[in-house]
């Protein structure tokens, strides 16, 4: 279809003799949120990482609007990329952060576009403080600002609430709402999937890189989530 944004066919990752992912297929269209969980090691950054580009798969293929992401630079500037390591510069202020990466993505992005994602992250008042003196929230909001600078299509959120407080929390939310109304396509790995199951879309459980369960999130309360997970996930024995 013409709006599908992420397609992997018979996917596979292997470290050694170790698969990390083995025989995945997605179909993500423009506007959803796919929730990525599952155990420690069960290969959801794998995932990310794959379809990002980052990595190349051992198996299958994975197209982001009908390219490979590892091999054309047109399907990775339409991603961007949140992990709850910021990788942000604290010696330098918001604005600078925000203009180093921005050189990198665009050289010739708009100097009012770093206002306007910070304008977006309700960071304006702070666009010329060290990042050193931002709270965690803040700088996760500023991270998420520097991965949409390029206006990408599609978001790769890598464990984004960890160590964020409940109001930090709420406002990252409120930012990935937005970004998801703007029809923004987002893979959400967490272990709080509970903060976002209002937003969800599609999910996908894994564990020992195969796909336990992938489908419709049909919407419903944190219950009826670990329902659907503990439905899938074998216990430990």
């Amino acid at each position: 279809m013409s709006d599908e944004i992420v397609r992997l066919e018979g996917v596979g990752k292997r470290y050694g003799v170790f698969w990390s992912l083995r025989k995945l297929d997605l179909s993500l269209i423009a506007g959803r949120l796919l929730l990525v969980a599952g155990p420690n090691g069960a290969g959801k950054t794998t995932l990310l990482r794959l379809i990002a580009g980052i990595s190349r798969p051992t198996t299958g293929r994975i197209f982001v609007h009908g390219r490979d992401p590892a091999r054309f630079t047109g399907a990775r500037m339409a991603i961007g990329w949140v992990s709850h390591q910021t990788a942000l510069y604290d010696n330098l202020t918001a604005r600078e952060n925000l203009a180093f990466f921005a050189r990198i993505y665009d050289p010739l992005l708009p100097s009012d576009r770093i206002l306007e994602v910070l304008r977006n992250a309700g960071l304006e008042s702070r666009i010329d403080s060290q990042v050193r003196t931002f709270s965690r929230g803040m700088k996760q909001r500023l991270a998420l600002a520097r991965a949409t600078l390029h206006k990408p299509s599609l978001l790769l959120l890598d464990e984004p609430f960890t160590g964020l407080d409940q109001n930090a929390t709420i406002e990252l939310m409120c930012t990935l709402r937005a970004l998801k109304e703007d029809n923004r396509t987002c893979v959400l790995v967490t272990h709080r999937p509970e903060v976002s199951l209002d937003l969800v879309n599609q999910v996908m459980i894994l564990d020992n890189g195969r796909a336990r369960f992938q489908g419709a999130w049909p919407g419903g309360t944190h219950r009826d989530w670990l329902d659907l997970y503990e439905n899938h996930i074998p216990l430990p024995t």
